[in-house]
């Protein structure tokens, strides 16, 4: 029976000699800081302890607290188990239990008790910093390749450090096959949902794209925020758009992504129509708001090709000034601002963070007999980067089908630099530059000393540090090879010492 704080019995329950199952008892007077104001009375029949369901029960629907009397023989009551939760603790302890011999001997007062367990609960809550957008645990599902699913889970950590997210916890689950209704399966999930009640947590980060479907029951199931690894890089590009492109560029990705996951609760907003053929709900309020998003893409993408139309122009007479063009690549957080600034002694943005660049920057780099080069540094890229950022911003990338080298940045201390060069590769497939020369820098050499020198004599790259600029005459050397003696001029010569000079 569910008892409330007066005493009195608000819900009857019968089971069978397995479990019992619960009514829907609403979310009345649940919160953060309080209580359902029931508490759930019931027997085992063989005088086990409390279950991890009793357990489970008691830490989702918040209940003042769960007792189980055991059902003796002779059908007199025996021994009772209590549990009642705790306030919100370092140690993650959700509740605390006890034992008493019979009903008679347990000194327990439920009214004052509870009353008393609310004040602390509010008196400890967690409080949250300023500048946290959330406090999350990550989740990550992997069917093969563990390794590989802890190496996305650490870069799924530094994605919410960027986004400015809290990392309480980190769970990691193998699967023979993905839950297709909740990723993780029931049992998982309501275990992430005690978890997310012992630690604070209001956020759930699945390290996955997610089906809308998923997403939906995930959030129905656990009455959390849950955001996928789209949705995490998404929100760092809008944090991080500066110029009016790039806001436009990351709005329309938003756009694309939410329109599937546009979701209608009810008929009671729609338009009532009449006549025949009109009569009915009419145009609900979901199909009105995808109509508003569906409009709001076309017109994204007209205002972005017009823009696209416009760099196209610029890039045009930049040629016919004859003034070649070096574009830098790379993986996210490789490098390749800092490797610009030094080159060219700017001070453009520089973070040790993902994605700290989002809008393209040029500066001009001098060589000497009055040689010089435009070089361009661009958005980062990542592994399993969303389709619809790569759309949105294909007239950013359209810099790169233009240039007449690529350098491609390498963070050579990152023990998965392999597959992070990989993962470049296959975005530039995409783009038409594929006859584009490139060079492949193999940055931080002062925190790779050995690894570095290795991996560039391996694959024919060059070895630097952005920071020291230790390795630069090797790479202006390899530079004015490709566009000069190779490319553009066809003037031979040696590369006398550099000078670092800044241009607007």
């Amino acid at each position: 029976m569910l008892l409330n704080r007066r005493g009195e019995v608000e819900w009857v329950i019968v089971g069978d000699a397995q479990q019992i199952e619960l009514p829907d008892v609403g979310r009345a007077r649940a919160g953060p800081s309080r209580l359902r104001g029931l508490r759930l009375v019931h027997t085992h029949l063989k005088g086990e302890p409390l279950s991890r369901d009793d357990l489970t029960d008691l830490v989702l629907l918040r209940l003042d607290a769960v007792a189980a009397v055991a059902a003796r023989e002779d059908g007199l009551p025996g021994r009772i188990d209590l549990a009642t939760l705790l306030p919100f603790n370092p140690g993650g302890e959700l509740y605390r239990q006890e034992s008493s011999p019979s009903v008679q001997d347990l000194q327990f007062d439920a009214l004052e008790a509870t009353e008393a367990l609310e004040a602390e609960m509010a008196r400890a809550a967690p409080v949250r910093e300023v500048g946290v957008e959330g406090r999350a645990i990550l989740v990550g599902v992997f069917t093969e390749g563990r390794r590989a699913a802890e190496d996305s889970l650490q870069e799924l950590r530094e994605l919410s450090r960027t986004a400015g997210v809290e990392v309480l916890d980190v769970i990691l689950q193998g699967r023979r096959e993905i839950d297709p209704r909740t990723v993780v399966g029931g049992g998982k999930l309501q275990e992430i949902l005690v978890r997310s009640m012992a630690l604070g947590a209001d956020l759930v980060v699945f390290d996955r794209n997610l089906q809308p479907s998923q997403a939906r029951h995930i959030a129905e199931a656990t009455s959390l925020r849950i955001i996928d690894r789209t949705q995490l890089i998404l929100d760092i590009f809008a944090q991080r758009a500066q110029s009016a492109d790039g806001k436009l560029q990351v709005e329309l990705a938003q756009l694309k992504y939410r329109l599937p996951r546009l979701v209608g609760r009810d008929d009671s907003l729609s338009r009532l129509a009449g006549g025949i053929g009109g009569r009915g709900p009419g145009e609900t309020k979901l199909e009105m708001d995808r109509r508003r998003v569906r409009d709001r893409i076309t017109h994204l993408e007209d205002r972005i090709d017009r823009l696209s139309s416009d760099r196209a122009t610029r890039r045009r007479q930049r040629n016919r000034a004859g003034v070649p063009v070096v574009s830098i690549v790379g993986y996210t957080n490789a490098g390749k601002s800092t490797l610009l600034n030094s080159l060219t002694d700017s001070d453009v943005r520089a973070e040790n963070k993902l994605f700290a660049t989002l809008d393209p920057t040029s500066r001009r780099l001098r060589f000497p007999r009055d040689r010089e080069v435009i070089i361009t540094d661009t958005v980062g890229f990542i592994r399993d980067l969303p389709r619809d950022l790569v759309t949105a911003f294909r007239a950013t990338l359209e810099e790169l089908e233009e240039a007449d080298l690529l350098l491609h940045v390498v963070d050579a201390s990152d023990p998965r630099n392999e597959e992070q060069a990989k993962a470049v590769e296959d975005v530039l497939e995409t783009l038409d530059v594929e006859r584009t020369p490139r060079i492949v820098v193999y940055n931080k050499l002062d925190l790779a000393s050995e690894t570095a020198p290795h991996l560039a004599h391996r694959t024919g790259g060059v070895a630097v540090s952005a920071t020291t600029r230790e390795g630069f005459d090797d790479l202006l050397a390899r530079v004015e090879d490709v566009l000069w003696k190779k490319g553009k001029v066809q003037a031979p010569g040696a590369v006398p010492e550099f000078l670092p000079t800044r241009h607007g």
